[in-house]
């Protein structure tokens, strides 16, 4: 009798409980265009870029390097026709379906306290995570990202 009543307890146990997610459940985010600029000479901070589309509503939380001591993801704004930048302590949405770009002159992921100077032609390894997705592993280049069309154009200037 009192096997029963413990079996009943795990079973009832069980029914509550939220089944476990499978890997089916999970978002999965892809990764393209990877790059991070070189680091100014005497500096030890630097950017990188990237496009980020994920197969269900996501958020990418943090990113990390071994090639810095800190790695921020950074939302880009004008405020009082200035360039800020800041960290995205609540992350940056990725809706599904939908490429979300990384790109100079707007949101970024900002390498602090580089290691090593990062040189044209070097790779610099990233760990994104994120709300729902496992954690993504990618090879950046290192090299002069491309301009988005927006910015390229200076007006005259």
């Amino acid at each position: 009798m009192k096997r029963l009543l413990i079996l009943s307890a795990v079973l009832a146990t069980a029914a509550c409980s939220p089944p476990a997610e499978t890997k089916a459940d999970l978002a999965v985010v892809s990764v393209t265009g990877a790059i991070c600029r070189p680091t100014p000479a005497g500096r030890q901070v630097t950017g990188c870029y990237l496009t980020l589309t994920a197969s269900r509503d996501d958020t990418l939380m943090t990113a990390e390097s071994p090639a810095s001591a800190l790695a921020q993801v950074h939302e880009s704004s004008m405020e009082n026709n200035m360039m800020v930048m800041y960290e995205a302590k609540a992350g940056l949405p990725l809706p599904a379906g939908q490429a979300v770009a990384l790109a100079p002159g707007g949101n970024h992921i900002m390498l602090l306290g580089v290691k090593e100077p990062l040189v044209a032609g070097d790779t610099v390894k990233l760990t994104l995570t994120f709300a729902s997705a496992r954690p993504v592993e990618v090879e950046a280049s290192v090299g002069q990202p491309a301009l988005p069309a927006a910015k390229m154009d200076h007006g005259g200037h």
